[in-house]
C-alpha cells in the first residue's frame, strides 16, 4: 500500500537505535517542579530557530493552548480568532470564553476585517489575535505583519500556531531554497519579530516528534511558566521524545535543508504528473497536495477506488475551502517512482468515478487511460 497520509514531511523517523539511550521514561516530577536537565537546552535552540528570544516545551499544543487561553480568559481579554484556525486553538479560545473573555472571529487571512472588529470595540478589552501561520487548505501564509501591526495599534498580542510551517519554510525563500533556510517556520519565512506574538508549534509533523514549543519573549515565556497549570498538574514531555527532539535537531542543522530541498522536487513532480493527467491541485510548493475542480461527490468515490488500487490517501474537509476534498501529503521518503504508482492509480481511480481527463502523451507507461 503506498501511503501518502503522514505528515512527516521531512522523513523523520526517530528509530530507538538512532537514539541516545535512557533510562527512564520520565521523573515523575511535574515540570513546574524540576524539568528534565535537556529540556532547557533544546528550547532554546527551537528559540533562536524560531527568531524569538526564549521557549518552553509541552507534550502538546493542546496542552499550550489550553493552558495559554485559560491563562488570557476572564472579561480583561477579547479574543479574535481567524475563522481558518486549527481546532487545536479553537479548543483554547473556547476554554477563554468560557473563562469570560469575548471569542470573536473574523474572515479567513482578512486584516481588513479584523481592523474594523477592532475598531468597533476599541477600549473595551485587550485584544488577542489568535492565527495559524500557514493554512495548508489555500497554501497561503497569514499576513502576519498586518496582524502584528493591528496587536501593536491596539494594544494587543498575537498567537500564532505555526505547527505547518515549522521545519518546511525558513529564512530567506528564493528559487534556489523555495521553502527558504533553517526550517524555521513561518516568523523566518516573512522576516517577522515581534515581542508582542506567542508562536506555538507541535514537532510532530515537521520534526516527527511528539512535542510542542512555546516561543516568544523572554519576559512572556517567563510569565506561562511561573502560571502554567498544566506544569504544575501534566506530565513534561517524556526522556524519550526529548532524545527524539535532539536528533531531530541534529538532522535539521546537518541536511536539513537538503530534505526540504528534495521534498519541493517532489511535489514539483507530483504536481506536473496531475497537469500532464489534465488535473490540478492546490497547494502551491506546500507537500499536502489537495485535488481541485473535481465534480461534486467524486472525492469520496476516488478515495475509495485508490485504496483498491494500493493507495492510500486523504480525504478531508478545511474550513477555507471546504469539503469533501482529496489529498496526497508528500514527504522526503517518497520517491518518483512512488508517484509514477500514485498518479496510474489515480488515473484508474478516475476513469471507475466518471471524472474526465484529458491526458498529456508524456505520462508515465502505466498510465492507461
Amino acid at each position: 500500500m503506498l501511503d501518502f497520509t503522514s505528515a512527516l514531511y521531512l522523513g523523520m523517523r526517530h528509530a530507538s537505535g538512532s537514539l541516545q539511550p535512557w533510562e527512564q521514561l520520565t521523573t515523575g516530577v511535574p515540570a513546574a517542579l524540576a524539568a528534565p536537565a535537556a529540556a532547557a537546552e533544546l528550547a532554546q535552540a527551537l528559540a533562536q530557530l524560531q527568531g524569538c528570544e526564549r521557549a518552553v516545551l509541552a507534550p502538546s499544543t493542546l496542552h499550550l493552548f489550553w493552558d495559554l487561553c485559560g491563562l488570557l480568559g476572564g472579561k480583561s481579554a477579547a479574543i479574535y480568532m481567524d475563522d481558518g484556525l486549527y481546532p487545536v486553538g479553537r479548543w483554547g479560545v473556547e476554554r477563554a470564553a468560557a473563562r469570560g473573555s469575548m471569542a470573536l472571529t473574523f474572515p479567513h487571512h482578512d486584516a481588513a476585517s479584523l481592523r474594523a472588529l477592532l475598531l468597533r470595540r476599541r477600549g473595551r478589552a485587550r485584544p488577542v489575535i489568535v492565527t495559524d501561520g500557514f493554512c495548508p487548505g489555500c497554501a497561503r501564509p497569514a499576513p502576519l505583519a498586518d496582524y502584528l501591526e493591528l496587536a501593536r495599534t491596539f494594544g494587543g498580542q498575537l498567537i500564532m500556531d505555526d505547527t505547518q510551517s515549522i521545519g518546511i519554510f525558513g529564512r530567506a525563500p528564493g528559487r534556489a531554497a523555495p521553502y527558504g533556510y533553517g526550517g524555521g517556520g513561518t516568523l523566518r519565512l516573512l522576516g517577522a519579530s515581534d515581542e508582542n506574538v506567542l508562536v506555538i508549534s507541535s514537532l510532530a509533523k515537521g520534526f516527527g516528534v511528539p512535542v510542542a514549543t512555546l516561543a516568544g519573549s523572554s519576559a512572556a515565556i517567563r510569565d506561562f511558566e511561573m502560571r502554567s497549570e498544566t506544569r504544575i498538574h501534566c506530565s513534561p514531555p517524556s526522556i524519550a521524545s526529548l532524545r527524539a527532539l535532539s536528533n531531530a535537531l541534529a538532522v535539521n542543522r546537518r541536511r536539513g535543508d537538503a530534505l526540504r530541498l528534495q521534498l519541493q522536487r517532489l511535489v514539483r513532480y507530483f504536481r506536473a504528473l496531475l497537469r500532464r493527467l489534465g488535473l490540478a491541485a492546490d497547494g502551491g510548493l506546500f507537500p499536502v497536495q489537495t485535488l481541485a475542480g473535481l465534480p461534486a461527490g467524486r472525492a469520496e468515490e476516488l478515495h475509495a477506488s485508490l485504496e483498491e488500487y494500493g493507495v492510500r490517501a486523504v480525504l478531508r474537509s478545511d474550513r477555507c475551502r471546504g469539503g469533501p476534498r482529496l489529498s496526497f501529503i508528500l514527504n522526503a521518503l517518497h520517491t518518483t517512482e512512488m508517484l509514477d504508482l500514485a498518479v496510474c492509480a489515480l488515473a484508474r481511480a478516475a476513469r471507475c468515478a466518471g471524472v474526465s481527463l484529458r491526458p498529456a502523451r508524456s505520462l508515465p507507461p502505466c498510465v492507461n487511460v
